[in-house]
């Protein structure tokens, strides 16, 4: 039976990890929170939960602000996936020091478009259990059927080179004033995330561990 594994400490903060499709970001978020045993916050889960309330933007502005008022949040929060622009970014300072929460600590994963479009296109998820492989990296034991179940392994159409170029270069023209703005405000740590997942957790951990209490 494995033991539960408890927080390293109080976070006292939201942690906000920035990082195109591919980068790993969602993986290491996930991590970082179990860690500290704060909330996971992920804007995607939230919108699938939510919709048809609102607009797309102010429904995750309105969101946003009720998660963060749940006891849950009061010690800290890891952020997956907002903001995404610097209006957000904006609105999320003003949150935060309404509920007394230092400020963010954003982790930016940085990676090249070649080898995320290696990583993307390479990725393929069984139709029976979702597993996810990658032929490059992580490749079934027999080519195209699931290790655990036996099912067909299949590219999703967002997987298409085509298609992820473009993500790309959205996420790029989207996302570079708020990076931008981050940085300017001495809040933005930047992470070689073509590194192993291993590595790259190992080096995010050390970072949020020695911030806790700064700032």
């Amino acid at each position: 039976m494995a033991l539960e594994q408890r927080p390293v400490g109080k976070l006292d903060r939201a942690v906000i990890f920035l990082g195109p499709p591919g980068s790993g970001k969602g993986t290491q978020a996930k991590v970082l929170a179990d860690k500290y045993g704060v909330p996971h916050l992920s804007t995607g889960d939230m919108l699938r939960e939510h919709v048809g309330e609102l607009g797309p933007d102010s429904l995750v502005l309105k969101m946003v602000a009720e998660r963060i008022e749940r006891p849950d949040c009061s010690r800290g929060f890891v952020f997956d996936g907002f903001p995404r622009t610097v209006a957000q970014a904006k609105y999320l300072g003003e949150l935060l020091r309404a509920h007394g929460l230092r400020q963010p600590f954003v982790i930016h994963m940085v990676i090249g478009h070649t080898l995320l479009i290696r990583r993307l296109t390479g990725r393929r998820t069984c139709k029976v259990g979702g597993e996810i492989y990658n032929i490059y990296d992580r490749p079934p034991k027999v080519e195209g059927i699931c290790d655990n179940d036996g099912g067909e392994l299949i590219q999703r159409p967002d997987d298409r080179e085509e298609v992820i170029r473009a993500r790309l270069l959205a996420y790029d023209k989207q996302t570079s004033p708020l990076v931008n703005f981050y940085r300017r405000l001495g809040l933005l740590y930047e992470v070689d995330a073509s590194k192993s997942v291993p590595e790259v957790e190992q080096e995010i951990v050390q970072a949020v561990a020695s911030i806790r209490g700064a700032r």
